[in-house]
């Protein structure tokens, strides 16, 4: 069983090269991965930063590709179509993964043939003082912040992996398809919900999907991600992205995640009751902000 790590990057060059090398130091064979990098149009020195990647480990098989269409699931979609390996993991290009990583992969999706995909804890790791407002539930929006604990289970009630996290089996998108490319960042965009289209479709052919909790990332934030600006269009995008993904399924999906939205507005009014009770309102209202923003962007 070989294993494909897949980087897709867009302008990431201060971290690109301790993402590759978290990888490239892993105690696993060489010969058992590879790494297929997909430069999505970077201005930055992301090329320069490949080619001393290549000189510093020419041990790694390391395949660098361009991928001249604009948006992360068009980079996603070629690393598909350029790996060689039985399982496809997809790893955020601004973050580092646990020690030991590959070997608990391998040695799940040979344990546990019946499983298409698996993902595991995500671990922001904050380059400035984490805002006051942080709450556990604008942690997973900002940082992607993931953990389910320290066993082994299925996703449940609609949970999934995340996307810079995440591995296939590479028949997953022979059976079920690529990524949806209507979705996903674009640049500087920050329209979303491509992995949720995903998951959808394999959830709806009945396939399984396991958090492995040793397959963990820290994922680095930088300070620009926690300015009221990002935080706004990132809300507001979140709403647009389910417009867009449920209304390419139907109408009536559509209106279901319409209907959604509004029972998602009474946990947050509830919410910020209860935080506004412990003393903390601002963590309160910016969830209130955060529903604000996803239901403009859902309603158009």
């Amino acid at each position: 069983m070989k294993l494909s790590v897949i980087f897709c990057t867009y302008n990431r060059e201060k971290y690109l090269y301790n993402a590759l090398k978290s990888i490239a130091k892993q105690d696993f064979p060489y010969q058992d991965y590879e790494i297929v990098m997909v430069n999505n149009n970077s201005t930055d020195s992301t090329e320069k930063i490949c080619k001393k990647f290549q000189d510093d480990y020419p041990q790694v098989d390391f395949r660098y590709f361009l991928e001249t269409n604009q948006g992360l699931s068009y980079a996603r979609n070629r690393g598909v179509k350029e790996s060689r390996g039985d399982i496809l993991i997809f790893v955020d290009d601004d973050a580092t993964v646990f020690d030991f990583y590959l070997s608990f992969i391998k040695l799940f999706f040979e344990a546990h043939p019946e499983v298409s995909a698996c993902g595991g804890p995500i671990v922001p790791v904050y380059e400035v003082e984490k805002p006051k407002w942080l709450s556990h539930y604008t942690e997973q929006l900002i940082g992607g912040a993931l953990y389910e604990g320290d066993k082994v289970k299925p996703f449940r009630n609609g949970k999934y992996p995340g996307g810079g996290n995440s591995a296939f089996r590479k028949e997953v998108f022979e059976k079920y398809g690529l990524f949806n490319v209507d979705l996903g960042r674009k640049g500087t965009g920050l329209i979303g919900a491509e992995e949720k289209d995903l998951y959808d479709r394999l959830t709806r052919g009945g396939e399984v999907f396991y958090y492995l909790p040793q397959m963990g990332i820290h994922h680095y934030i930088p300070e620009k991600k926690l300015t009221e600006s990002h935080f706004k269009e990132l809300t507001y995008s979140i709403g647009k992205s389910e417009r867009i993904r449920t209304k390419a399924i139907s109408a009536k999906a559509y209106n279901n995640r319409i209907l959604s939205e509004s029972k998602k507005w009474i946990g947050s009014l509830i919410l910020f009751v209860i935080y506004t009770l412990k003393l903390s309102p601002g963590k309160g209202w910016k969830l209130l902000q955060f529903r604000w923003n996803v239901s403009k962007g859902l309603l158009g």
